[in-house]
């Protein structure tokens, strides 16, 4: 999405020939940058339905003022669910390697989860940031800082560069860069700007030494690390977004295992990939995991099921009963009329009295 302060005519010039019909800028995101506007990316994630559809669960069992926002930020049996590495259905933890990399890392509190989302990408597994940062954490490798400047940014993430956040934050510290010349060489370093980059070398070097005493030899080593952490340096605030939607997750499964899982296999209504033999079916996935988790899922039935997954008792425990909609050629239209006929005149007794009451279309 683009903003502009007044009409977005008087800046760039538009287009409307796409497919969608959608009115674009004939200008890409780079010139529109340089021009001033402002260019944003939403992004919409099936997550957050999940975890809204497990509230509602939650709300309707009688917890009306449950609020996912209020959750404690250090729950055990959370962090223990993700210790054990039982992330299937967790939101960006549940890859079998990012399955492993949760178990060796042990994560015990929030930071952990943000820093294993920025690390889980080629850039810091080949460089083994990832080795390193697991080894610090567990008192395997010493933590060590170049400069004592350089501890309070790095001890959050033991000793390791892993966001952009840091590397502006050492700019500002060590050669007392001002926030928007530190946010420059933070742009420079993420397009890999080689001329731009050259002339922030011998800035900050020459800073670090007539600000903070720092020797030429020195900062020109702390100016190489971060360079070479910019081929693969995240954003810190990405990174905590997305982790605090995957620690939601985890603690929805954690203490309320059945209505996540029924929430889980609801948002999978119509996305499982049946004979897409190039995407995993998460249907069957998440069926699984229930089952293992000790929730019994009870079959389709026209006197039970509903429009999508629902919770049901039987004896005396939670089940989670299939929906309708999941019944492969099952639509929303006939889900809905079958139960509304349900709600009007009592549950079908026969195949043959379902036949009569039911729409004959």
């Amino acid at each position: 999405v683009v903003i502009s302060k007044e009409e977005i005519t008087n800046y760039v010039p538009l287009s409307n020939r796409n497919t969608k019909g959608i009115v674009t800028t004939q200008y890409d995101g780079n010139m529109l940058g340089s021009l001033g506007m402002l260019k944003v990316d939403f992004l919409g994630l099936r997550t957050l339905s999940v975890i809204e559809t497990a509230c509602e669960f939650l709300r309707a069992a009688g917890k009306k003022d449950f609020d996912i926002y209020s959750i404690p930020m250090d729950d055990k049996k959370t962090f223990d669910l993700l210790c054990e590495g039982k992330t299937t259905g967790v939101f960006q933890l549940e890859s079998d390697g990012m399955k492993k990399l949760v178990n060796g890392l042990k994560p015990t509190v929030f930071s952990d989860i943000a820093a294993l989302v920025a690390l889980y990408r080629p850039g810091p597994i080949n460089s083994g940031m990832l080795e390193t940062f697991v080894e610090r954490k567990h008192g395997r490798k010493k933590i060590t800082y170049d400069h004592p400047l350089l501890e309070p940014i790095l001890k959050d993430t033991y000793g390791t560069m892993v966001y952009q956040e840091q590397v502006m934050e050492i700019a500002k510290s060590l050669a007392k860069f001002t926030p928007s010349e530190a946010d420059d060489f933070r742009k420079a370093m993420g397009k890999k700007k080689p001329d731009v980059m050259e002339k922030m070398r011998s800035k900050f070097v020459d800073q670090a030494k007539s600000k903070s005493d720092i020797p030429n030899k020195l900062s020109t080593r702390i100016f190489d690390q971060m360079a070479q952490f910019a081929e693969y340096g995240f954003n810190k605030s990405h990174s905590v977004a997305y982790a605090l939607v995957a620690y939601q997750t985890a603690w929805l499964k954690a203490n309320y295992p059945v209505e996540f899982m029924c929430a889980l296999l609801t948002s999978e209504i119509g996305h499982n990939a049946m004979g897409a033999e190039d995407k995993e079916n998460k249907q069957v996935t998440y069926i699984e995991e229930a089952q293992n988790m000790d929730i019994e899922i009870l079959g389709p039935d026209l006197n039970h099921s509903g429009r999508i997954f629902a919770i049901e008792q039987k004896n005396s425990r939670p089940a989670l009963r299939f929906a309708l909609t999941a019944v492969k050629n099952v639509g929303e239209g006939v889900a809905q009329t079958l139960a509304e006929e349900r709600q009007r005149n009592g549950p079908f007794r026969s195949f043959e009295e379902f036949t009569m009451r039911a729409d004959t279309k």
